[in-house]
């Protein structure tokens, strides 16, 4: 029967795409991770099927995971070795409720990670890179228009790089956009983002739908000028450019203007829900990451009770 296991990942991942929604990029991720299951079972666990999958093994997989070389040749980070197991106990999970008989996948337990740093840029390290590009050109003022909004919407980057001219409502300051899993969010645009965007907009000449289109390579005259649009690896290095020409002293990136987006709201008194559904988050377990650097009332409990302040 373990003929059968690359048939029941393609099932699977079919379930992922039309029940779930998932992303393209999530469905690579996960055929990547439940194909490497596949071929190091069948290879070592050649009596073996799915459906008498035991603890056991899963330890020997664990093992394999922990001595795994990535492409640079180093083993695999304790973060994504549970990344592997992650979806195999999304798998699994699919299989029983589809009635297949294999092991219960909350048996399987995840070890707890190392807290990641949470980096973010303080307001002044905003402004700065912000201001770093040229705006007498309508390049650098793409540039600026571009994260501006990053800082202002707390945007993932492929959910900016979808947007469309006609869809910024510059009246109501604010849009529309379909975020991870298929989750429709309301965006909000704060009033300096919304001036750079419309600089950005009237300076332009073409009729092109895409919100931000590139000025490098050749120039695509097309109806809507879809294959003019500016990629996300495009904003990575437009972000990356500036971070350095303004020589910010954090290693930020677009996530960075995310995660400074969401300190900047809880640091000035934004609840937690409101921030959760600001940025499209599912569960507000993930927006709880930002508290424990974003709490102003711990900050003035400490300077007002903590002796070395007196």
């Amino acid at each position: 029967m373990q003929d059968e296991l690359p048939g029941l990942i393609d099932q699977f991942l079919e379930y992922l795409e039309i029940e779930k929604n998932c992303s393209k990029l999530t469905l690579r991720d996960y055929k990547h991770y439940l194909l490497v299951f596949n071929n190091w079972f069948t290879s070592t666990q050649p009596t073996k099927t799915v459906e008498n999958l035991d603890l056991a093994t899963i330890r020997k997989y664990r093992v394999f995971l922990a001595n795994k070389a990535d492409v640079k040749g180093q083993t695999l980070q304790r973060v994504t070795q549970n990344y592997y197991v992650i979806a195999l106990r999304s798998f699994l999970r699919f299989l029983i409720k589809n009635d297949f008989k294999t092991l219960e996948p909350s048996k399987i337990d995840l070890p707890k990670t190392e807290s990641r740093s949470l980096k973010f840029l303080p307001k002044d390290m905003v402004d700065r890179l912000v201001t770093a590009p040229d705006t007498s050109k309508e390049e650098g003022m793409r540039d600026r228009a571009v994260m501006e909004l990053l800082f202002s919407t707390g945007l993932r980057v492929s959910e900016l790089v979808r947007l469309d001219r006609e869809k910024i409502n510059f009246e109501r300051r604010e849009f529309g956009v379909i975020g991870k899993g298929g989750r429709a969010r309301i965006v909000f645009i704060s009033d300096r983002a919304a001036q750079w965007v419309k600089i950005y907009l009237d300076a332009r000449k073409d009729k092109f739908k895409p919100l931000f289109i590139r000025y490098s390579g050749k120039v695509l005259e097309e109806d809507d000028g879809e294959r003019m649009r500016l990629t996300a690896r495009s904003v990575e290095r437009i972000v990356k450019k500036y971070v350095r020409s303004a020589r910010i002293p954090v290693d930020a990136t677009v996530h960075t203007l995310r995660h400074s987006f969401a300190t900047d709201l809880l640091y000035n008194g934004a609840d937690l829900r409101s921030v959760q559904e600001m940025l499209g988050h599912k569960n507000i377990a993930t927006t709880q990451i930002y508290t424990h650097v974003t709490n102003p009332q711990l900050k003035n409990v400490h300077k007002e009770f903590h002796s070395g302040n007196k």
